[in-house]
């Protein structure tokens, strides 16, 4: 009876199956990528293009992003509640999934996205809000299940995904805004999101788990004696706090993830006041950008993500961490002080092909090591923590060149990211040295 209810081998069950794992986290992160780049990119693009204000532009991204800022919440809850038939992860990734389909219906209420450009930032705030719960859980169930010598290789599957999502959201969807309107565009990236979640419910996590809840049936005895072997108990939120804060706030982690932070901040800052450039002072069409963001910047990006990946478990994800960040300084400050030569076309659009490759240098490398910081029990709250903080530093390079580009130039912006860079830099290097030295 019980080889019937759970066969022995389900093709898709990810602790059996590498390939799979490989598979599954790099589309649960396009799923997430398509809708920022809608959002983040196709939409600012157009806006920008349509003349609104740089500041009110700054704005809407910040309240789109919000949400990715706290997601940190819902990790000691995710960690906390981890008891299902349908595995430990699986039914916060479906659930959330769902549920950010429904949130982004409510965005086809908007008509015209010019001049009702709050109603819908605060539309994409509550898909943010569902979405940032889904990109935890998926966090959690990567933590829980990617062998630590695959992490480097499936973390640049992850960002590769991210990267195609966004990709994708900002070539496909700046043309469906150009050619069909706003609604039309709005409903397709829904529709996709619907797919992509009916996809995730044919995945299990482990060969005990149940592809559909039990709906109050009674658990099957196999699984139950599966998850006596393999689950945790579920710990109480005061060791979950206890352990999470002891994680965060020690010294390494202080250090090395505040560099991190900073040298994202750094990229996200210096892009926004970029594309902002290319629009308004050198009269780039909003399609342009977003296209070329979609074709070779997504290429790019993507190819370095997924070699990577590779280096990192090669080399060691620390060194091609400082590799990565020098790399970074160099660029921003030398792109900026070449800043008279963007009028040629070539050269602007090489600078931002560049551009798009330094997030997921940064990712392939820094990720591996956030994860090595954290703590045993609760590695899905302390990361997604991390994940947290990073997406803030996107969220605020953004806000800061939305206004600060009422005052400054963009070459001006880029010089003060490059020099952000070299503070993130020094501290990772010294950081990386020295705990090296106190563990040989």
């Amino acid at each position: 009876m019980a080889a019937s209810t759970f066969p022995p081998v389900y093709p898709l069950t990810l602790s059996r199956s590498q390939p799979l794992r490989y598979v599954v986290f790099f589309y649960l992160y396009v799923m997430q990528g398509l809708p920022s780049g809608f959002a983040l990119t196709a939409l600012t693009n157009y806006l920008t293009a349509e003349g609104v204000n740089p500041a009110a532009i700054g704005s809407f991204t910040a309240i789109v992003g919000l949400p990715w800022a706290f997601q940190f919440v819902w990790g000691p809850i995710i960690d906390r509640y981890q008891q299902s038939a349908m595995g430990r992860r699986k039914p916060w990734v479906i659930g959330a999934q769902f549920m950010a389909f429904l949130a982004s219906l409510g965005i086809l209420f908007v008509h015209n996205p010019v001049g009702q450009i709050t109603t819908l930032a605060w539309f994409f705030f509550g898909h943010s809000i569902c979405a940032s719960i889904q990109d935890a859980s998926v966090d959690a169930m990567a933590i829980s299940t990617i062998p630590e010598n695959e992490r480097g290789r499936v973390n640049a599957f992850m960002r590769a995904g991210f990267l195609i999502g966004i990709g994708v959201g900002a070539a496909v969807f700046s043309q469906l805004l150009r050619s069909y309107g706003f609604f039309t565009a709005a409903l397709i990236q829904s529709l996709s999101l619907l797919t992509l979640t009916l996809l995730t419910c044919f995945i299990r996590e482990r060969s005990g788990d149940r592809l559909l809840p039990s709906f109050g049936r009674q658990t099957p005895k196999t699984l139950v004696i599966t998850a006596q072997k393999t689950d945790p108990a579920e710990p109480d939120f005061r060791w979950l706090f206890t352990e999470l804060f002891r994680g965060l706030f020690s010294r390494q982690s202080l250090l090395l993830f505040g560099s991190i932070v900073m040298a994202y901040f750094s990229i996200s800052l210096f892009l926004r006041a970029y594309n902002y450039h290319l629009i308004q002072e050198l009269g780039w069409a909003d399609t342009s950008v977003s296209l070329l963001t979609g074709t070779y910047g997504m290429i790019v990006a993507t190819a370095v993500a997924l070699a990577g990946g590779f280096v990192a478990d090669r080399i060691g994800p620390r060194r091609l961490l400082i590799m990565v960040m020098s790399v970074i300084v160099v660029y921003l400050l030398t792109f900026n002080s070449l800043s008279a030569l963007w009028i040629h076309r070539q050269m602007a659009q090489t600078g931002l092909v560049v551009l798009y490759f330094m997030d997921p240098s940064i990712s392939v490398s820094a990720m591996p090591v956030l994860m090595a910081l954290c703590r045993k029990g609760v590695e899905g709250s302390q990361f997604t923590t991390y994940m947290a903080f990073v997406n803030l530093s996107d969220i605020a390079g953004s806000f800061v060149a939305g206004h600060a580009l009422s005052y400054v130039q963009a070459p001006t912006i880029g010089l003060l990211a490059g020099g952000l860079a070299i503070v993130a830099l020094i501290i990772t290097f010294i950081t990386l040295r020295y705990y090296r030295t106190i563990h040989s």
